[in-house]
């Protein structure tokens, strides 16, 4: 089994990708489509398995109808987690900083799927999204 995708409630769609692309370092899918509303949403490729997408808040009523689940629409999410390379990690570092988003809360060591890592850094995305970065020493 594995994670295939997370949603994400975003204001503007536009400028979430600009962030997970540009300053995360991620790759944009169905970015075009979204654009000439051939698809509800963009999203980000985490990996060749999964994704992010970026849902508009706006959508989020709609979102319930389609679920089922009364009151489940919009709700913030504590945090998505992505795990990269060392090297990865410093660029995205480097990266963050050039924006001015706060790099300082850090965890080391950290755990996740893939046990002991031994750091990982929490910071926000233009939404108020919380994302954790990580890696680990394979």
């Amino acid at each position: 089994m594995r994670l295939d995708h997370v949603v994400l409630w975003v204001q503007d769609p536009a400028v979430a990708m600009d962030f997970y692309t540009r300053v995360v370092g991620l790759q944009p899918v169905r970015f075009d489509e979204f654009l000439t509303g051939d698809a509800p949403f963009p999203s980000v490729r985490v990996s060749d398995d999964s994704i992010i997408d970026l849902s508009p808040s706006d959508k989020a009523a709609s979102t319930e109808t389609q679920t089922h689940v009364a009151g489940s629409a919009g709700h913030p999410v504590n945090h998505v987690c992505l795990a990269m390379t060392k090297a990865e990690y410093d660029a995205l570092i480097d990266r963050l900083q050039a924006e001015g988003i706060d790099t300082g809360a850090r965890l080391a060591p950290t755990y996740g799927a893939r046990g002991w890592g031994p750091e990982g850094m929490y910071f926000p995305d233009p939404d108020g999204n919380v994302v954790e970065a990580r890696y680990y020493d394979d």
